[in-house]
């Protein structure tokens, strides 16, 4: 019996020791989708700032279209009494010299003369700021800040994507945006994300943990 089964004492072991790695690797694969994917979800949903919806710029474009409204109501009831006025037309039913209908505003001059989409605050401004400053880090966050714009978000996916690979089980990872309007934007500042973006995300917290270990089962 001991000579029959010589040599082959280490293969359980070795077996074991086999799918130990794997798992191992299935663990760490796991975790540093789950960390890719609760960053991607909060870079996607962070509001990229719009002067087109301030508060501020609504209601300056709201007043002046007000104010076009108007004029273009003046010449309508300007013409409507030059239609109701029978001396304004000559016995063939034409206008007599010197009457002329006023005319409504183009889109252009509603533009040019009135406003209309004119902005009172935010002239020149890109957004993106915010969602270029989610950071990675491994053991303790990071609180630092960029000026630099992300409008789409992707340098900060990679960045959140690249440091995730370093990521293995066990480690703490943070996902972090030290921005000082960071907290007053997730709680609803932003009607671009009234419910946050970490709270949402929080919420698919399980259902992210699901999928990633779906994708790297053994």
């Amino acid at each position: 019996m001991s000579r029959a089964g010589a040599g082959q004492s280490g293969s359980f072991a070795l077996s074991l020791a086999k799918f130990a790695e794997q798992a191992t690797q299935a663990i760490d694969a796991s975790v540093r989708e789950i960390i890719i994917e609760i960053g991607n979800s909060v870079i996607r949903m962070s509001p990229v700032g719009n002067p087109e919806i301030w508060a501020a710029n609504v209601a300056h474009r709201s007043a002046n279209k007000a104010s076009a409204d108007a004029y273009d109501f003046n010449v309508a009831i300007r013409n409507t009494v030059i239609n109701l006025t029978d001396s304004n037309f000559t016995k063939s039913g034409k206008l007599k010299a010197g009457v002329k209908y006023a005319k409504p505003l183009t889109k252009a001059e509603r533009v040019q003369n009135f406003n209309v989409n004119g902005l009172v605050s935010g002239n020149g401004y890109v957004g993106g700021r915010f969602r270029g400053n989610w950071m990675f880090s491994i053991g303790a966050p990071d609180e630092t800040t960029t000026d630099e714009v992300d409008k789409s978000g992707s340098k900060s996916m990679a960045r959140i994507r690249d440091g995730a690979i370093e990521f293995s089980a066990g480690d703490i990872a943070y996902i972090t945006n030290s921005l000082p309007y960071a907290i007053p934007l997730e709680f609803g500042h932003s009607t671009q994300a009234p419910s946050g973006m970490v709270r949402v995300t929080v919420v698919r917290f399980q259902q992210i943990v699901l999928e990633a270990i779906r994708n790297n089962q053994i």
